[in-house]
C-alpha cells in the first residue's frame, strides 16, 4: 500500500457565493440553488475559489436543489427541474476543467483523478425552508418512502451527469440516514458515498438520537449488506466548532472496529 494523505474538501459553499452575488443567498427558499439558474457563472467562480485555493474535493451546489423547489420557486416543471441539477453539476465539471487547464499552464502536478467531484445529496428538511435539517421533526410525520423517492430523483440526476461518489450531508435524524443507505445498497450498488449527520451538542444528533449509537448502527447496517466498501467515511458536518467530543467517539469506534476486523 502506497503513502496516503488528508484530502481538503471545499468548504460553505453558499457563504463563499456571497462574494460572487452579495447577501442575495440568505433568506431564499432556494438557498444558492437558485443561482443554478439565474447565475451559473457565479457557481463556477465559486467552485474555482475553492479549488484555487487547495481543495482535493468539491461538492456540486445541490445541497437545497430538488425538483419540488424549482418547481414552486422558479416556475420549472419536473423535466426542467431534473436537467437544471444536471447542469448544475456540469457547472462543477466546468470549474474543474478550468482549473486543470489553470494546472497544466503553470506546470503544476495534480494527481490522477483529482480533484473529485461529489454530488451534496442534503436532507429532506432543507427544501422545506423552516430550519428542520437542524431538527430532523420532519420524520416523525413524513413516511420514510415520501424522503428516500425524493432523494431518489435528485440521486438519478446527479449520477446520470457524472459524479465520482455522493455527499450525504447534514443528516439530522437516524431514520432517514438508514433509509437512504438502504435505497443506496439496494438500488445503486456501485455508487459510493460518505455520510454526515447534523448534531445539536457534542453527543446528540439533532433529532435526539446519540451520535456514537447511530454511527454504531450505520456501520453494522452496511455490514449486514455487505457494503461497507461503498462508505467512503462517516461524519459530523454543520456543527458548532466546540463538538471535539464528537470526533473522538467517531475515532474512538473505528479504531475499535479496525482492531476487530485485523484480529
Amino acid at each position: 500500500m502506497g503513502p496516503t494523505r488528508v484530502l481538503t474538501k471545499d468548504g460553505g459553499f453558499g457563504t463563499q457565493m456571497t462574494v460572487h452575488v452579495g447577501n442575495a443567498v440568505d433568506g431564499d427558499p432556494l438557498w444558492s440553488a437558485r443561482f443554478n439558474a439565474t447565475n451559473p457563472a457565479a457557481v463556477i467562480n465559486t467552485h474555482l475559489d475553492f479549488l484555487q485555493n487547495g481543495a482535493d474535493i468539491i461538492l456540486t451546489n445541490t445541497y437545497q436543489a430538488s425538483v419540488e423547489g424549482y418547481v414552486d420557486y422558479l416556475d420549472l416543471d419536473v423535466e426542467q427541474s431534473v436537467e437544471l441539477i444536471k447542469k448544475t453539476v456540469r457547472l462543477a465539471h466546468i470549474a474543474k476543467d478550468k482549473y486543470l487547464a489553470e494546472c497544466c499552464e503553470a506546470k503544476l502536478h495534480v494527481p490522477d483523478g483529482f480533484p473529485l467531484i461529489l454530488a451534496s445529496i442534503g436532507p429532506y428538511g432543507a427544501h422545506l425552508h423552516d430550519g428542520s435539517e437542524y431538527t430532523g421533526a420532519y420524520v416523525d410525520d413524513v413516511p420514510l418512502k415520501e424522503i428516500t423517492d425524493w432523494h431518489r430523483i435528485r440521486i438519478d440526476a446527479c449520477i446520470a451527469a457524472g459524479v465520482d461518489a455522493l455527499a450525504i450531508e447534514t443528516i439530522p435524524c437516524q431514520a432517514e440516514a438508514e433509509a437512504l443507505v438502504e435505497m443506496l445498497c439496494d438500488d445503486y450498488p456501485e455508487v459510493k458515498f460518505w455520510i454526515s449527520y447534523q448534531c445539536k451538542d457534542e453527543s446528540t444528533l439533532a433529532h435526539g438520537e446519540n451520535f456514537a449509537d447511530v454511527a454504531r448502527s450505520l456501520w453494522e447496517l452496511l455490514g449486514e449488506r455487505n457494503a461497507r466498501s461503498k462508505c467512503l467515511a462517516i461524519g459530523v458536518n454543520c456543527v458548532h466548532p466546540k463538538v471535539t467530543l464528537l470526533y473522538d467517539y467517531i475515532f474512538l469506534f473505528i479504531i475499535v472496529k479496525y482492531f476487530l476486523l485485523n484480529f
